[in-house]
């Protein structure tokens, strides 16, 4: 074990709590400026990448750091995420009976990566190239909407669709998932929606993705750590429950009142509130108008409708009985919506969220290995002495 000589419990620097404001690390990968409203991926607008990038495009400037340079080389990148979707054989027996083992999908999606990653031989951080970690990135990622899909068919006793290579990602991803062929609006809206969804800063699960990285521990166990994280209520367990609100609202009719007595009460709003923005949520507003497309195209119901007057009447009252507070929407709400027009179940919400931010975990994970420097903070002991 390795002798850290730099380092002095005597002489403790006190944080804010949650660490906010800490800068723990320097990244190449992305940036948000909540002050602004607008986030990044190296250097690329977040909101244009959604709007007119290819889903896999935006995967190559994350992962490999560049966008594909011509029609050629967008290709070669998506034959070679094509190449790594399929789960392997030795797995499947494993997997089918994870699949009936009655825990919830992120779960399930954490054990799986483990089985896919061991049935792989992946190696541990420690012990790989940086190509080889890139590597291990690209297959977990493209491997992701294959094992979502997959879990949830043998668990409502269907069996799993293989992947074709010949449909891009989202497209197969809803295709693997539901049997049929999605309308390629529904693709694309799903599409720009997980482009939004790659990266976003040092949030909690890539954080506690970086965190594992530094040990040298290999990139399932990176992964499955920031889904652990992003499990949580209050991080990317938020779309579902957003859906539940709407549910218990029902009408525009009634949004008034549930909104008011919620405020009141003290209760939690699901869509609302960030942890960096001080304005609009960039995606938000993105994916309203996603959402609103597919409406106007027949292809959602009336719950963007619904969603529409909720957000504006919950911004109006908090305005009214809260001002000063800078509680905009935020990308669950519109999120949900948008998963649900395209055929998702609420269920897999959250995990069909981690199948694009496993891309951004996993670019920051081979960051943080090669800084070398392992993760590990103090604390202040409060409680009994001896």
């Amino acid at each position: 074990m390795a002798i850290s000589i730099d380092r002095d419990d005597t002489q403790l620097i006190d944080v804010p709590r949650g660490l906010t404001n800490v800068v723990v690390a320097e990244t190449r990968i992305g940036d948000v400026r909540g002050a602004e409203g607008f986030f990044h991926y190296r250097g690329e607008s977040g909101v244009d990448l959604a709007t007119d990038a290819r889903f896999e495009d935006a995967w190559s400037l994350v992962a490999l750091g560049t966008l594909p340079q011509g029609e050629a080389a967008a290709a070669a990148f998506r034959a070679r995420t094509a190449a790594a979707r399929a789960i392997p054989e030795s797995a499947r027996d494993a997997l089918s009976a994870l699949a009936g083992s009655g825990l919830d999908p992120m779960a399930q999606l954490r054990s799986g990566l483990a089985l896919v990653s061991a049935a792989d031989g992946r190696r541990p951080f420690y012990d790989e190239t940086q190509g080889e970690r890139t590597a291990d990135g690209i297959r977990l990622a493209a491997v992701t909407p294959t094992l979502i899909a997959a879990l949830h068919r043998w668990a409502h006793a269907q069996g799993p669709i293989a992947p074709d290579p010949d449909l891009g990602p989202v497209a197969d991803y809803l295709r693997m998932l539901t049997g049929v062929v999605p309308d390629q609006r529904l693709a694309a809206a799903l599409g720009s929606y997980l482009t939004a969804a790659i990266d976003h800063g040092f949030n909690a699960s890539t954080f506690t993705a970086r965190v594992i990285a530094s040990t040298g521990a290999d990139l399932a166990s990176c992964v499955g750590g920031a889904l652990g994280a992003l499990a949580g209520p209050l991080h990317g367990g938020a779309p579902a429950r957003t859906l539940d609100m709407l549910d218990e609202i029902g009408t525009p009719e009634r949004a008034e009142d549930w909104v008011r007595e919620r405020i009141q009460s003290g209760g939690r709003i699901m869509g609302f509130g960030h942890a960096v923005y001080r304005t609009e949520d960039p995606r938000s507003r993105l994916l309203r108008g996603v959402a609103q497309q597919l409406r106007a195209d027949g292809l959602a119901s009336d719950r963007v409708d619904l969603a529409v007057a909720v957000e504006q009447t919950v911004l109006r009252v908090l305005d009214e009985l809260k001002p000063g507070r800078a509680l905009r929407t935020n990308v669950e709400l519109y999120a949900a919506v948008v998963m649900e027009a395209c055929g998702i179940p609420r269920e897999l919400f959250t995990p069909t969220f981690a199948m694009a931010r496993i891309i951004g975990w996993g670019a920051h994970a081979c960051e943080q290995v090669e800084d070398g420097k392992i993760l590990r903070p103090s604390s202040r002991y409060v409680g009994p002495l001896s």
